[in-house]
């Protein structure tokens, strides 16, 4: 396992991810961007927030299905010792097919959203994400 840092936040994860170099440029929010292979992708972002968890569930629903997404679950969790939101959704392109992995925690005015796109159909990097997070905690 390793540690990823950023000054804000801390989690563990392991070692068949790699951290790539966020992008901050299309996305100034991201905190973090972490891959296994070319069917995982993890983006990690924070940003400063007025919002309240039950109503960014509904807007987090919305705009899923608005985008053609189907959501397969979408609950309120602790996790991390925190309330967060936990959602499971499939997206249907005419390039691909794919499901998202979602958690969401507001704490202190900031909202983060981890959130895992993935074609691992076994569980294997679902069960890795969510130990993820599970480590995350936040630091500055």
């Amino acid at each position: 396992m390793r540690t990823f840092n950023s000054g804000k936040i801390t989690f563990e994860y392991p070692d068949s991810w790699e951290v790539e170099k966020a992008d901050i440029l299309s996305n100034p929010d991201c905190i973090a961007t972490l891959s296994k292979g070319e069917e995982n992708l993890i983006n990690a972002v924070m940003f400063p927030t007025a919002t309240n968890l039950d109503d960014y569930k509904i807007f987090m629903e919305d705009a899923i299905s608005d985008d053609g997404g189907v959501i397969i679950s979408s609950d309120f969790t602790m996790i991390a010792g925190k309330d967060a939101i936990k959602l499971h959704a499939n997206m249907d392109t005419p390039e691909i097919n794919f499901d998202i992995h979602t958690y969401v925690f507001i704490e202190y005015g900031t909202i983060y959203i981890f959130e895992m796109r993935t074609l691992d159909v076994s569980g294997e990097s679902e069960r890795e994400f969510k130990n993820m997070i599970d480590s995350f905690k936040i630091t500055g």
